[in-house]
């Protein structure tokens, strides 16, 4: 749908400082104006759902059964939603990704891993093996934001590790197994904000590991990983070799705990239970076919939106690597994005600014299958509406 561009000058409001406050029509906003790449949208009937065990679930101890089942309840959900393949286990712990990557550096990398660098998530898990004194140098293969470098095989490697979506760039690359790796060499996944809107093989991978903010309409404060048998059985070899791991990093202490439905630590109860409402609403739906085509509808709307624009395009232009879960749109000179974005947010649109570091003139638009993908084609009513009048 394309909406014509009207002057209306009664919405226009100068301000003592020059700058020009805009009033999108009401028809045009979208229904939730959260897009976000994390934290993302959470569904207000997943909150509600949380308030209504407020006081038998909230503040109650993380080792009893009422904590448990929930735990247990995720893991369940997550290993129907994603097709678990024979032998893999869903295991949780505290911390979030960036913790998964010190984990992973201390649990399962054997001496030297490969990595595809493309973006900032996939640069710090680099950066985390480069830093560990006990790891060989690791090599890292990069690209510049905006494309991706492919993985290839290399004698002596024990761990391949890529993003499957980079959330800073809007770039998604396809899982799949290195060709010609050593014997035993590990596949890590980092699904970043791709897990839960993208399809994705298990078997194409040994670890599948996330956090719940973005596609899973959660808090942050967990990591989740999708093991397989040879991944399990590399976290308890590297612990019998007698590594030194610390006990919170320690990724077989996170394996037994989640076999007891619970964290070594305790964990982030809300982040859980909410977590656990998004998947049963995604299978509810249609499981992770659903979630990836609805994504993709979205990521149809806004990516066409752009490429018919005469001031926006997509950042990514090969068709082929742009994410259907995070897009990321270039303006043209003369068109300021910083100035759409703050427009945007005082309409209560929130979080379309672009990832900080990269400092491109672009707006960063989360796809995620919370977002509806009306609202997806509102926001582009919107950004047409601002551009016209600023």
């Amino acid at each position: 749908m394309r909406y014509r561009l009207r002057p209306v000058p009664h919405r226009l409001f100068l301000r003592k400082d020059g700058g020009v406050d805009i009033q999108i029509p009401d028809e045009l906003l979208p229904a939730d104006g959260r897009f976000g790449a994390g934290p993302s949208k959470v569904r207000p009937a997943a909150v509600s759902a949380l308030a209504g065990v407020a006081t038998s679930y909230l503040g109650t101890s993380h080792r009893q059964k009422t904590v448990r089942d929930q735990v247990a309840r995720l893991r369940r959900g997550i290993g129907e939603f994603f097709g678990l393949p024979a032998g893999y286990e869903v295991v949780l712990g505290n911390g979030g990704s960036t913790a998964f990557w010190e984990v992973a550096a201390f649990g399962l990398i054997r001496d030297r891993a490969q990595f595809a660098s493309f973006g900032e998530f996939g640069a710090k898990f680099a950066a985390a093996a480069e830093a560990a004194p006990f790891l060989g140098e690791p090599t890292v293969r990069k690209a510049e934001p905006g494309s991706a470098p492919s993985l290839v095989a290399e004698p002596g490697v024990d761990a391949y590790c890529s993003p499957h979506n980079e959330t800073s760039t809007g770039v998604a690359v396809p899982v799949r197994r290195v060709a010609g790796a050593d014997e035993g060499a590990l596949m890590l996944t980092d699904g970043t904000s791709g897990a839960g809107g993208l399809d994705v093989d298990l078997t194409e991978t040994d670890v599948y590991y996330f956090a719940p903010q973005k596609c899973f309409g959660s808090d942050g404060g967990i990591w989740l990983a999708l093991m397989s048998p040879a991944a399990l059985a590399r976290a308890a070899e590297i612990k019998a070799s007698g590594r030194y791991i610390p006990a919170f990093l320690d990724l077989v202490t996170a394996v037994e705990n989640s076999r007891l439905e619970q964290t070594y630590n305790t964990p982030a109860l809300a982040t859980i239970f909410l977590a656990a409402e998004q998947v049963d609403w995604m299978l509810e739906q249609g499981g992770l076919a659903w979630a990836a085509k609805r994504t993709a509808e979205s990521a149809s709307i806004l990516y066409g939106w752009a490429e018919r624009s005469p001031v926006a395009s997509p950042f990514v232009t090969d068709p082929t690597l742009r994410s259907n879960v995070i897009a990321t749109i270039d303006f043209a000179d003369g068109v300021d994005a910083s100035a759409i974005a703050k427009v945007l947010r005082a309409n209560r649109v929130v979080d379309t600014e672009p990832y900080r570091k990269l400092g491109r003139n672009q707006l960063r638009v989360a796809l995620f299958p919370s977002i509806e993908p009306s609202d997806v084609e509102r926001l582009t009513a919107s950004i047409d509406y601002v551009v016209a009048r600023l």
